[in-house]
C-alpha cells in the first residue's frame, strides 16, 4: 500500500482505526472520517504521524457528495463505521430505526453513489454476521447488513467497467471500545459467552477484521465478495 491514499470513514475508533493503523503502516497516505471531531482528535494522538482527519456525517447525501467533489481521488475507501440500535422490531422505537437506517444502509448509498476512486481501486464495506445468522434482538441489524451486502454486489457490478472493485467484510463480537458501554463485568461476560460458543473458542480482535478488510483491498481478484471473519458463528 505504500503511496496509495485510503480513506477510512468511521476511522476514529474500533474496527476502523484498526484499519487506519494496519494501512499506515504499510505505507499508505491515511486519512480518517467521522462525524465527531473529539473522536477524530483523540484517535490521531494514537495513530502514527502523518494521518489525516477530516470531519463527514455519511447520514447527509449532501454531505458526502461535496466531500467527494472536493478531494482528489483515492485508491481505497472503507466504510467500517455506523450508529445503528439493536432490539426487536416491536421494541425499538420506529424513529431509532429509521436513524439506524440512515447510518448504515443510506450511509453506504451515499458513499456509493458519490465516491471517486481511482481505476484499480477499492471500495469496502463492513456488514455483520446478523445477515448470515439473524438474531430476535437485533433484527434490524440483520436487515441492515443484508441490504448493504447486497448494495455491494450491484456496485461491484455497476463499477467494474471502471476498474474499481467492491467487497465487504463480515465480523462478529469484535473487541471494541463499543462494548464498554456495558461495564467491565459485563462486558467480559459477553466476550466469555462468546468464547464458549464460537469455534475459534475466541472473540476477534478489531485488527483481525482489519487485516481481512485490507485483504480484500488489495486483492486484485476480489470483487462482489462477503468475507466473513465470525470466529465460525454462521455456523452455531
Amino acid at each position: 500500500m505504500k503511496n496509495q491514499r485510503v480513506l477510512v470513514i468511521g476511522g476514529s475508533s474500533g474496527i476502523g482505526e484498526a484499519t487506519a493503523l494496519r494501512a499506515a503502516n504499510a505505507g499508505a497516505t491515511v486519512t480518517i472520517a467521522s462525524r465527531t471531531p473529539e473522536r477524530l482528535n483523540a484517535a490521531l494522538q494514537r495513530l502514527p504521524k502523518g494521518v489525516l482527519e477530516r470531519e463527514l456525517d455519511v447520514r447527509s447525501a449532501s454531505a458526502v457528495e461535496n466531500f467527494f467533489a472536493t478531494q482528489a481521488p483515492w485508491n481505497h475507501v472503507i466504510l467500517a463505521g455506523s450508529s445503528t440500535r439493536v432490539g426487536t422490531i416491536q421494541s425499538l422505537p420506529l424513529d431509532q430505526a429509521h436513524d439506524s437506517m440512515q447510518s448504515k444502509f443510506w450511509g453506504a448509498y451515499h458513499v456509493g453513489r458519490s465516491v471517486h476512486i481511482c481505476a484499480g481501486g477499492s471500495l469496502t464495506f463492513v456488514s455483520g454476521i446478523y445477515a448470515q445468522r439473524p438474531n430476535v434482538n437485533a433484527v434490524l441489524q440483520g436487515a441492515l447488513n443484508a441490504a448493504v451486502e447486497g448494495l455491494m454486489r450491484g456496485l461491484a457490478l455497476e463499477l467494474a467497467p471502471v476498474g474499481i472493485r467492491v467487497n465487504a467484510v463480515s465480523p462478529s463480537t469484535t473487541e471494541t471500545p463499543l462494548w464498554d458501554r456495558l461495564g467491565p463485568e459485563s462486558r467480559e461476560a459477553k466476550f466469555a459467552s462468546m468464547r464458549q460458543r464460537l469455534l475459534t473458542a475466541q472473540v476477534a480482535a478489531a485488527d483481525d477484521i482489519a487485516h481481512a478488510i485490507l485483504y480484500v483491498a488489495t486483492n486484485p481478484s476480489a470483487t462482489g465478495s462477503i468475507v466473513l471473519v465470525d470466529g465460525g458463528d454462521a455456523l452455531v
